[in-house]
């Protein structure tokens, strides 16, 4: 089977959440007979045809951005001939422009994989809702990464007839392992005990209660990634001694940190955070995970008092106890690493879930021979 992966971003000039989904199911689907290529846009320019990891990458230049969806005015002659190549087309939700073009191009089966609600454009979505509806009539099935989401997202009820859930999955053996050296250097740095945050610095990340649930306190926290917030989150903590901004990193710098760290911290308190697949590095990692309770993946991959603490969310008061918790009681840190190891094993390892996809697109094939 060959599959095309359509999507705003991926590797190498945005390392979110959802170009990691993508990279895992790339990776993982060769062992099922799947070949996988992604398409994708670009502003930072470079070469149209990349390979990143083994995955053969094409790249449009970005054109303009509107209402955070960004579109290109080149490129529907590329998007047709990998259409033609491909098998089934894999969306990944939402990206209006890649629907419009989904639409437009060659017929395929389509799967598209719901990463999010639509949360801060509603405004727009009278406007958007009849093309949506269209790509979601002519789509074979629609995916839920969580039954958390699956259950509460009026879109998905809406579409119960064509959905599935697949929960995301990341491999072990597709991540370094930690380095001593790069953890000698991040323990010289940062000591042990800090919290760590790992993302992009978007609106939805709750990045402005972390800072207000760890201001005047002795907890630490680094926060490594880059994004439309980090210039002023850099000129607020400017001079605060527990706040240390890391900027983008490295997986090999990612798993030094994970291993090093007290507990993660994910503050997402909007449904635009859909599940949280660094929520999964830390608990493939064993380390205890506090989120917000926001109805969504997060709280299938985090369960309260099994696998970290999930609190309510916008609440700094309540982020900087649970902080100042796991801190001052290293027995119940590990004890809640060791649950969240537990569960990862028995739900999150990416062999489930490539071997789930290949199914959906097998039955996308049958139902469209």
């Amino acid at each position: 089977m060959r599959v095309l992966h359509f999507y705003k971003t991926f590797l190498p000039d945005t390392t979110g959440g959802g170009e990691q989904v993508i990279r895992q199911l790339c990776l993982g689907g060769a062992a099922y007979g799947i070949e996988s290529r992604v398409l994708t846009l670009s502003r930072k320019g470079g070469p149209s045809e990349l390979e990143v990891d083994g995955i053969h990458v094409t790249r449009l230049p970005q054109s303009v951005e509107i209402a955070s969806c960004p579109m290109t005015w080149r490129g529907m002659d590329v998007y047709r001939r990998l259409a033609r190549w491909a098998d089934v087309i894999h969306l990944h939700y939402p990206w209006p422009f890649g629907d419009l073009v989904a639409l437009l191009g060659p017929r395929r089966p389509i799967v598209i994989t719901y990463h999010s609600d639509v949360v801060a454009q509603q405004r727009l979505m009278p406007f958007y809702r009849p093309l949506k509806n269209r790509l979601f009539k002519r789509a074979f099935r629609v995916v839920a990464t969580s039954p958390q989401y699956a259950m509460s997202s009026p879109v998905l009820q809406r579409w119960a007839s064509k959905l599935e859930v697949v929960p995301l999955g990341i491999d072990p053996d597709s991540y370094p392992q930690p380095d001593p050296q790069r953890q000698a250097a991040w323990r010289a740095r940062l000591g042990e005990g800090f919290f760590l945050f790992v993302g992009v610095f978007r609106h939805y990340k709750g990045l402005p209660f972390l800072l207000e649930a760890v201001k005047g306190t002795g907890l630490q926290v680094a926060m490594a990634g880059e994004g439309p917030l980090w210039n002023g989150i850099a000129e607020q903590v400017q001079g605060w001694p527990n706040v240390h901004l890391l900027g983008r990193i490295s997986d090999e710098d990612k798993m030094a940190l994970l291993s090093l760290c007290r507990g993660v911290v994910f503050p997402s308190h909007l449904r635009a955070e859909a599940f949280g697949v660094f929520l999964l590095e830390a608990a493939m990692l064993g380390k205890p995970m506090i989120s917000c309770e926001i109805g969504t993946g997060s709280s299938y991959v985090n369960v309260d008092g099994e696998t970290g603490m999930v609190i309510p969310p916008q609440d700094p008061l309540a982020l900087r106890n649970a902080m100042q918790r796991l801190a001052d009681d290293s027995a119940l840190a590990e004890e809640l690493g060791r649950g969240a190891a537990r569960r990862f094993d028995e739900l999150f390892r990416m062999t489930k879930v490539n071997a789930a996809y290949a199914e959906v697109y097998r039955a996308a094939l049958k139902a469209s021979a």
